[in-house]
C-alpha cells in the first residue's frame, strides 16, 4: 500500500556520486559526507550509519509527539541508539535494525506505550514496516 501525501512539508535534496565509495551532499550544503563501504577501513561513513541516524532522530521526534499528546514532558536526556545490520540471505542483501530507547524518569509501561505509538507515526518506521526485522528495547 502506497501512502499518498496530501501536503509536502519538506523535500530533502541530495546528490551522490561513486556509490558506497563516493560522496554525497545536500543541496543546501548542510550535509557533505565522504562515503565508504562498511568494514573497508576507508575514511567516511556508510549508508547504514546515515540510515540509523536519520531513523533514530525521526523516532525521537515521534516519541515527543506521543508524549505531547498525553501532556507529558520528556526529560532532556531522551536518546535513541540505533543499530542497523546489513546482511545477506540466499544471495539477497537485507537490513535488520534495533532501536534502544532511553527515557529516564518515566516508568517502563509508559515508555513502552510511547514507543508503540511512535512506531506507528514515525515515517521511517512506517516505510520499513513489513520490510525488515525491527526490535525495540527500552533501556
Amino acid at each position: 500500500m502506497i501512502n499518498e501525501i496530501d501536503k509536502v512539508l519538506y523535500t530533502a535534496k541530495t546528490h551522490t556520486t561513486g556509490g558506497r565509495d563516493g560522496a554525497g551532499k545536500s543541496s543546501d550544503g548542510a550535509l557533505d559526507v565522504k562515503l565508504s563501504s562498511p568494514g573497508s577501513n576507508r575514511p567516511g561513513t556508510n549508508p547504514e550509519q546515515l540510515f540509523a541516524v536519520g531513523w533514530s532522530a525521526c523516532f525521537m521526534g515521534a516519541i515527543g509527539l506521543a508524549a505531547k499528546a498525553r501532556s507529558i514532558a520528556l526529560p532532556a536526556d531522551v536518546a535513541v541508539d540505533a543499530e542497523v545490520d546489513l546482511g545477506i540471505t540466499d544471495g539477497i542483501f537485507s537490513l535488520r535494525a534495533r532501536l534502544d530507547v532511553h527515557v529516564p524518569g518515566l516508568n517502563r509501561p509508559l515508555v513502552e506505550a510511547l514507543v508503540r505509538e511512535a512506531h506507528q507515526t514515525c515515517p521511517y518506521s512506517r516505510a520499513t514496516r513489513g520490510n525488515l526485522d525491527v526490535t525495540f528495547n527500552i533501556i
